[in-house]
């Protein structure tokens, strides 16, 4: 099996971070890859990263989806391509630097040196190290979390953390076309179903920015989506349903 690791990195209209964040990610190690998940960006994301591609051959892949699909289904789409091309650690982040690119061999290693399956770079691990945001949007997110902890028994502070490396044993394991969540539920849908199967979580502390560049994809929908979908996980894993 290959040491390769992939980077997998949805994104809509992020046109103003995606070079900087291709530079980033391919100027840490050369086993790194990078995919970006592109939802039909109007503004010329997937031209630029095809421009990149030019450059840096099979370590940058994309693919290009007719629309807004949502962010849990550009993930398991990203997943199913590295289960497929032989990756064997798996990274989520998200493109607008909200999660520091320099914190990604943190988290590989972590998975690499078999201390963990899955290594989430937590906003929450030690204390609340989140930069710019307002305190309506963090007393949100906080709540949100004490809340999806208390409801799903999860052991992680941060369970709707979007930056993490995934062992590939994991993804092969758990039921990926059985996932329903497609916002930041998608993430605690991950971590449950993850954490059920009997592989193990890990915190690694990161301080998380809020984006220079381009919009938030935050909503009420995916809010909402959040509160009632770990009442769903709860009843499926009493009921062996997951």
């Amino acid at each position: 099996m290959s040491d390769k690791t992939l980077v997998i990195v949805p994104t809509y209209n992020e046109s103003n971070n995606i070079t900087r964040l291709i530079e980033s990610v391919m100027g840490l190690d050369s086993s790194m890859h990078l995919l970006v998940v592109d939802d039909g960006s109007p503004d010329g994301t997937a031209q630029i990263i095809q421009e990149h591609q030019k450059e840096y051959g099979n370590r940058l892949h994309l693919i290009q989806r007719s629309g807004k699909l949502g962010l849990g289904t550009a993930y398991v789409r990203g997943f199913k391509f590295a289960l497929d091309h032989d990756y064997e650690y798996i990274c989520e982040m998200d493109a607008d630097f909200s999660h520091n690119p320099e914190d990604l061999p943190r988290l590989v290693d972590e998975v690499k040196n078999g201390d963990s399956d899955v290594a989430i770079g937590s906003r929450y691990a030690k204390g609340i190290s989140i930069i710019n945001w307002p305190l309506s949007r963090l007393i949100l997110s906080y709540s949100a979390n004490l809340y999806a902890r208390f409801i799903t028994g999860l052991p992680i502070a941060d369970t709707t953390a979007g930056f993490k490396c995934i062992h590939r044993k994991v993804l092969e394991q758990i039921s990926m076309d059985n996932i329903r969540s497609n916002g930041y539920a998608f993430q605690i849908e991950l971590h449950f179903r993850a954490w059920k199967a009997g592989f193990r979580l890990s915190e690694v502390a990161i301080i998380f920015r809020e984006r220079e560049e381009g919009v938030s994809k935050m909503s009420k929908g995916i809010v909402w989506e959040a509160i009632w979908r770990v009442w769903t996980l709860k009843l499926q894993s009493i009921f062996g349903q997951l």
